[in-house]
């Protein structure tokens, strides 16, 4: 059965990449291929991870795309171009419209370093998730992977990982224990689910 073709989104060095890479390689993530990773900004670390595999890129920065509607109907014209499936954002700094998502239900996954619903939502983004949490005095934090909407990290939850929060934690180790021990595990594994489903959906349609 063909595999579901799959653009990542990035913003930054790509190392949420860099797992979908590894899973793609050692058979984790075997439904589906990175197809295309579309970065919003030049000179990310993440485009050159992905050129060192092979696989296409596209910068589609404010040069490129002034206005956020630019920036939607670029993707989609790029998406179409490349047959693209499934769309995954890694690391991705900016927020989609309800115009652009609603093209893509249950096609759309996000990972966010928290477990949704704490620590979610507009404002959410990077370390200030774990200076949040840190704050709030959590015991346990972790990360979850959803389908995106209209509402920031406001779809349907797909995987949840927890991770301890430790004693002298800063939001810098948090986040380093987040990545490494859910982030960079459940975002393979919930690529791999949603792209053997479209791959079904596909089958009877």
């Amino acid at each position: 059965m063909l595999k579901t073709r799959i653009a990542v989104l990035v913003s930054g060095s790509g190392t949420n990449l860099q797992a979908l890479i590894d899973a793609q390689e050692n058979g984790v993530l075997k439904s589906g291929e990175i197809a295309l990773v579309v970065s919003n900004k030049p000179d990310v670390y993440a485009i050159e991870r992905a050129k060192s595999y092979g696989i296409l890129t596209e910068v589609a920065d404010n040069k490129v795309c002034p206005t956020q509607h630019d920036f939607e109907e670029h993707l989609k014209v790029l998406f179409k171009q490349h047959d693209i499936e499934l769309i995954v954002l890694a690391g991705f700094m900016k927020i989609l419209s309800e115009n652009f998502t609603r093209d893509y239900p249950k096609r759309i996954i996000n990972v966010h370093p928290a477990l949704i619903p704490s620590f979610s939502g507009k404002g959410f983004y990077g370390l200030r998730v774990h200076k949040a949490a840190l704050e709030y005095g959590v015991k346990l934090t972790g990360a979850t992977v959803h389908f995106v909407n209209e509402i920031p990290d406001g779809g349907e939850i797909i995987l949840q990982k927890s991770v301890p929060v430790r004693k002298g934690d800063t939001p810098e180790t948090l986040q380093k224990r987040v990545m490494e021990q859910a982030e960079w595990k459940i975002l393979p594994k919930a690529c791999e689910m949603v792209s053997k489903e479209i791959q079904k959906r596909r089958k009877t349609s």
